[in-house]
């Protein structure tokens, strides 16, 4: 009969393996968090030593950390030419926000008795707010991923929050498409706004509602824009 002892006795010489992978999901998090922020755009190739000596991290550990993001389509492996930031297609788009839409809508619908957690929502939408008064158009961009981010979290699923954490960072790679953020940006504002409100008040009806028509006209602005860069560039080669 095998005992623990006599099955677990080989994972001693996995042990290293634990300090390299905690230590590649922490990279993948910075790495993520960068490619949301807009520090990372579309088509920019990662210099593994650059990013490395940045990090004070191996060569296998940051390879490690491209390979879980590779998994979660932000990066592309080119064979002989290194890892790059991905471009996303229309598809990818509609695809984004078919599943925002589920998501997002879900967890409003599911919220429960007010009153409901706002805090992370009301800094959002007050961050959004301040930076398109200094017309700081990539930071109401940021401050719109963060809003939908504060409103995931309100389910206080650690498994939804993962989830949509790859789901934003992949929508930022389309919002470096846009030649005119403010455009796309700005009337979102006053509707985040909105939705919170509804919150505070406790529709979370009314919130869903506003939810679902904001983030139909999204997707269609962006879809939009998106086929236009498409057309641009097939007319420039």
């Amino acid at each position: 009969m095998r005992t623990t002892e006599s099955t677990t006795g080989g994972l001693a010489d996995d042990r290293p393996l634990l300090g390299r992978t905690s230590t590649a999901e922490r990279v993948a998090d910075i790495l993520r968090t960068r490619i949301a922020e807009g520090y990372f755009p579309p088509g920019e190739r990662l210099s593994e030593d650059a990013i490395g000596k940045a990090l004070g991290v191996s060569r296998n550990t940051l390879r490690e950390a491209f390979r879980l993001l590779t998994h979660e389509r932000l990066l592309v492996h080119q064979l002989n030419r290194g890892v790059f930031v991905r471009i996303l297609a229309i598809e990818d788009v509609e695809d984004i926000y078919r599943i925002r839409r589920l998501v997002e809508c879900a967890v409003v619908r599911g919220l429960g008795a007010p009153p409901f957690p706002l805090d992370g929502l009301d800094k959002a939408v007050g961050d959004g707010e301040r930076a398109a008064g200094g017309q700081e158009w990539a930071g109401v961009s940021t401050a719109n991923i963060h809003f939908h981010r504060e409103l995931v979290a309100l389910a206080a699923s650690p498994r939804t929050d993962e989830l949509m954490r790859g789901v934003l960072a992949e929508l930022r790679l389309a919002f470096h498409v846009v030649a005119d953020p403010r455009r796309l940006h700005e009337p979102y504002l006053i509707r985040n706004r909105q939705i919170l409100e509804r919150l505070r008040a406790g529709d979370g009806a009314g919130a869903e509602q506003l939810l679902a028509a904001y983030l139909d006209d999204s997707r269609g602005q962006l879809v939009e824009v998106y086929a236009r860069h498409i057309e641009a560039g097939t007319r420039g080669t």
